[in-house]
């Protein structure tokens, strides 16, 4: 059974992106703004290749982030759309998964089941994208908040696996 660490990881940052997006312009647009008035103390930041390469650097940033939205979403209408519901809301909405199993008329079993089919579908559908973990981790690994994120998940899926360990050892 795979991880699906950045699969989880990609869904759930999925509601922020915009936010992040739209920071990042107001970033782009105040660096931009600063850089008309001169100051002699902060010559050497606000010169014009010192600004133009912070203004790209953050033009990328941005440009990563909404590519990977445009693929989460690309992936979610190309999937069965019971799968990609079951995503939506784990983590994308944030509900537990007994509610969901609830709602959903299923056993806790089946709903575990089922997002485990549903996180490899679309892992596999975003992989057919080129977007893998190794791509994911490459793009996203100047994004801090992301990464905190992604071992947020690691470590929970890491603490599940030791205590299923002490488990069978008892």
């Amino acid at each position: 059974m795979k991880l699906n660490i950045w699969t989880k990881t990609t869904l759930y940052i999925y509601k922020y992106l915009d936010t992040i997006a739209d920071a990042i312009d107001k970033l782009i647009e105040r660096q931009a703004l600063n850089s008309f008035y001169y100051n002699q103390a902060s010559a050497a930041s606000s010169d014009v290749e010192t600004v133009s390469n912070k203004i790209i650097k953050l033009s990328q940033r941005k440009i990563n982030l909404i590519n990977i939205k445009v693929a989460i979403d690309q992936s979610l209408m190309e999937m069965p759309q019971e799968l990609a519901q079951l995503l939506i809301e784990r983590y994308m909405d944030g509900e537990r998964g007994e509610d969901i199993a609830l709602r959903h008329n299923f056993t806790f079993r089946t709903y575990f089941r089922r997002l485990l089919k549903a996180e490899d579908f679309f892992s596999a559908v975003m992989a057919s994208k080129g977007i893998d973990e190794k791509t994911l981790s490459q793009n996203l690994k100047q994004e801090k908040w992301v990464v905190d994120i992604y071992k947020s998940f690691l470590s929970r899926k890491i603490g599940e696996e030791a205590s299923e360990e002490q488990l069978m050892m008892a």
